[in-house]
């Protein structure tokens, strides 16, 4: 076996490995959920892609957090919950891979900003109500 052949039979592993990569690569895109299907897709790197759905997760999983559970805390009671809701958000970020943890957490802000706006609504009103 000369020098070329051997070269080209690795420029042909090397094609069929490319092609299994394309393929494997269309399935995991298959499987991922909607808004990081098109976050990884459409970012220009995967790390950059990875960066941004946890930003994407964190910063909604804060907005959950401040309307729905919040109380007026000391300011380093809230460093420590934000410090540990960003650890926790490392391991979100690996389900949001797979699952619609981004999508689940955009409808879970919605409803409680309804929800809120109709508590401020229903205050103002009773208060309104109580002054005239």
């Amino acid at each position: 076996m000369d020098i070329k052949s051997a070269l080209l039979g690795e420029l042909h592993v090397i094609q069929v490995a490319a092609q299994t990569n394309t393929d494997e690569t269309t399935r995991v895109y298959g499987r991922m959920a909607g808004i990081t299907r098109f976050l990884y897709e459409n970012l220009p790197s995967y790390e950059m892609a990875g960066y941004v759905v946890f930003l994407l997760v964190f910063a909604l999983s804060a907005i959950v957090y401040k309307l729905g559970f919040a109380k007026k805390l000391k300011l380093s009671q809230n460093i420590i919950i934000y410090a540990f809701l960003f650890l926790g958000c490392i391991m979100l970020t690996f389900f949001a891979l797979f699952l619609p943890m981004i999508e689940g957490l955009i409808v879970a802000a919605l409803i409680l900003i309804v929800y809120k706006t109709r508590l401020w609504r229903e205050k103002r009103e009773e208060q309104q109500a109580t002054n005239q």
